[in-house]
């Protein structure tokens, strides 16, 4: 498993049952088609269900995406929404940990979680034949932990070694220096996803059950499907396994609420230097970003494909074909519901760290200054309709897609529309957010052998 808290506990909503009052119940379910195999359903808990139907595969994908994640924590509570995705995997009234697990290795399927700053995902892929299990053993582990408090004992030792590890791994934990750079230590998008010792440690089992029943609330719930399926059957199996749960109340919240958490504003930038003994430098420049509802995404993606994103892009060929100074470099950004960052990462000796940020620093100023080509334009839209496209070709990620667009967006663009809007994406639009965003001061995060003043103050 892997890439919120607020108020006191709430007393339990009533439960009604799909069988409580049947026609009630189907008259205020809505069913409606999104575009060819893809059907949307709204519960009367206000729970979601889409699915995509693939006659031509034998597997389906099942998700249950829940619209919670680290930045809808508390400081006291950093790190709940990742704790508590641990452990919905332990126990639930009618299954174990083991007899979750076993039930779906059984028949050769394959389930997991993970936790993101704006949503937690719980999945499993498994033989068409097998997706009435999948849906009952997920909505029971959602809809029913127990929490025993031996299991939160349990786990939270695996999250501070899984911390611990994540400590080891320089690469990685640089992404995580420079979101801090970015938006601050302490602030909801600056904080780890996974906690920290300090805020693991004391989390008490009352506390993370409050946080699970106070936000796994139904309208914050999408459940997606996608393979060979019936909509109108995994629907039944959704209510059915979701029946007497707390996810079967009424609903108590607006779906897709998110509750204001603020620290979302990105701070003056900084230099951030971990001392770390390692044989690469690991280095991160960049700066705020977009968030996901700006237009200009389709833009960003053509400019971080021409900078950085893949063999071609003029870092890569710079720093690694010309001068071989670096084994990894790349360019990425990140969308978040009101801001986002872009940067680009590099990893390289220690000795060369300096060089190295030199010329990511001058190859910004150049296309901040004079924009990219009509060729690099034509390149950098195929790889973002590529790169896009081929990402489909799975059951995983097209249920993936599903809730996605749901839950971040609130709408399903068709594949023909995404590609239509990167086709639309001009010059001039990605040259004027080239000089808007490249040419902001920037902040840089870096993980290796440098004392605090290593490197001069970010400009």
């Amino acid at each position: 498993m892997t890439d919120s808290s607020r108020g006191p506990a709430e007393r339990p909503a009533r439960v009604t049952t799909p069988s409580d009052h049947p026609a009630a119940a189907l008259k205020r379910m809505k069913t409606h088609t999104l575009q060819d195999g893809v059907k949307r359903t709204v519960l009367p808990s206000g729970l979601r269900i889409l699915t995509e139907a693939i006659p031509t595969t034998r597997s389906a994908a099942l998700g249950v995406w829940v619209g919670v994640g680290s930045r809808d924590e508390t400081p006291a509570m950093s790190g709940a929404s990742h704790f508590l995705e641990h452990l919905l995997f332990k126990g639930t009234e009618k299954r174990t940990a083991l007899d979750i697990s076993a039930a779906i290795e059984a028949v050769g399927g394959e389930t997991n979680a993970f936790t993101t700053k704006e949503y937690t995902c719980y999945y499993a892929r498994v033989l068409d034949a097998d997706l009435p299990l999948a849906v009952d053993v997920l909505c029971d582990a959602v809809a029913g932990s127990i929490l025993a408090p031996a299991d939160v004992e349990t786990e939270r030792g695996v999250i501070l070694e899984e911390i611990a590890m994540h400590d080891d791994e320089p690469g990685d934990e640089v992404h995580d220096v420079f979101t801090e750079a970015i938006f601050g230590a302490g602030t909801p998008l600056g904080r780890l996803i996974s906690g920290t010792e300090e805020t693991i440690s004391p989390m008490t089992r009352t506390q993370i059950n409050r946080f699970y029943r106070a936000r796994y609330k139904a309208p914050q719930i999408v459940v997606t499907a996608a393979g060979n399926l019936e909509h109108a059957k995994v629907v039944r199996l959704v209510r059915a396994a979701l029946a007497g749960s707390p996810l079967d109340a009424e609903p108590g919240v607006p779906a897709g609420k998110r509750g204001s958490t603020g620290g979302s504003r990105p701070r003056k930038p900084v230099t951030l230097i971990r001392h770390r003994d390692t044989e690469q430098a690991h280095i991160v420049l960049g700066c705020a970003g977009i968030s996901r509802a700006d237009d200009r995404r389709f833009a960003l993606g053509v400019l971080n494909n021409v900078l950085g994103g893949g063999m071609s892009s003029r870092l890569f060929q710079e720093i690694r074909e010309k001068r071989g100074l670096a084994y990894s470099v790349y360019s990425y950004g990140s969308q978040y519901a009101d801001a986002g960052l872009f940067a680009v990462y590099a990893g390289c000796a220690p000795g060369k760290a300096e060089e190295v940020l030199a010329l990511i620093r001058a190859e910004l100023a150049v296309v901040a200054a004079e924009g990219i080509t009509v060729e690099e334009l034509a390149r950098g839209k195929g790889m973002v309709k590529g790169s896009y496209v081929l990402g489909l070709e799975d059951t995983g990620s097209r249920m993936s897609r599903l809730a996605k667009s749901e839950l971040l967006h609130g709408d399903l663009m068709a594949v023909d529309e995404l590609l239509a809007q990167v086709d639309a994406v001009t010059l001039d639009e990605v040259n004027a957010l080239a000089a808007e965003l490249l040419a902001k001061p920037m902040s840089l995060a870096v993980v290796g052998p440098f004392d605090d003043d290593a490197f001069s103050a970010p400009r």
